[in-house]
């Protein structure tokens, strides 16, 4: 039998909240086994961008981060919310390390090509250490990893924290049962968007495919799923998309995705 290991993503709507991130931090050491979290922080990057007087530049939803931008992300994501997990997770008896993809060389990338967009330091994943953070799971640590990996050659780089979980999750994958879970504001994936007791509490590759040809996954629910599918065919074993309170062990109301 292999070990479980849990990846948790959590987004900025609950960092910015102290009341909701303090439920989260509990809910979250309260897990049982080995787990990671992996956090982003936009919404404050930008407020200490604007206060600088620096504009934040976003092309569909994603960051434009040239060189005054990636400093600002580096203080906030690696710096200020890294820290200020890790001091609450300890608070909660979780023995918690925070790390960006640069600390002991844990996930490499390299500079997104230039398309149409040039979104400047934003990096595309190589790939990810796995050797070094499950030596540190196996340590009784918990790594909390912020939005940011780097390119080898000295150069830190911007990263999407879902696909920087969606990564870790596969590349431990090989070692561990690896559950993914995506917390974000809505209790799952739901079948009414108007009501949410309406969740779809399990969804397999049949269900999915019902589900985008009745239009009840489409607009922002569609790259999130894409993602999640992406990684049970790459060694995952379920993901699970639902609000904070899907950690809770005592609580089913959540969607769990799986082949």
């Amino acid at each position: 039998m292999r070990e479980k290991l849990s990846v948790v993503k959590i987004g900025g709507n609950v960092i910015e909240n102290e009341a909701e991130m303090e439920r989260f931090i509990h809910l979250f050491s309260e897990m049982e086994g080995p787990k990671i979290l992996v956090h982003g922080g936009g919404k404050l990057a930008t407020q200490l961008a604007s206060k600088l007087g620096i504009a934040s530049k976003m092309v569909n939803g994603r960051r434009i981060t040239d060189a005054e931008t990636l400093d600002i992300i580096t203080m906030v994501y690696a710096g200020l919310t890294n820290k200020n997990i890790v001091a609450k997770l300890q608070a909660n008896q979780c023995n918690a390390i925070g790390l960006s993809g640069a600390d002991a060389d844990s996930i490499q990338a390299q500079k997104r090509p230039v398309k149409e967009i040039d979104f400047g330091f934003v990096g595309d994943i190589d790939g990810v250490n796995t050797t070094t953070i499950s030596n540190l799971v196996s340590l009784g640590l918990t790594p909390v990893f912020c939005a940011m990996s780097h390119d080898g050659n000295g150069q830190l780089l911007n990263t999407n924290a879902d696909t920087i979980a969606s990564e870790l999750a596969i590349g431990l994958g090989e070692k561990y049962d690896t559950t993914l879970y995506y917390c974000f504001e809505k209790p799952g994936v739901l079948m009414d968007v108007t009501d949410e007791a309406s969740v779809v509490r399990h969804i397999d590759t049949k269900k999915y495919k019902e589900l985008l040809h009745e239009g009840i996954i489409a607009d922002g629910m569609l790259p999130k799923l894409e993602n999640c599918f992406y990684a049970l065919h790459n060694n995952v074993k379920s993901v699970c998309l639902g609000n904070m309170f899907m950690l809770n062990q005592n609580n089913d109301l959540f969607t769990t995705i799986t082949l």
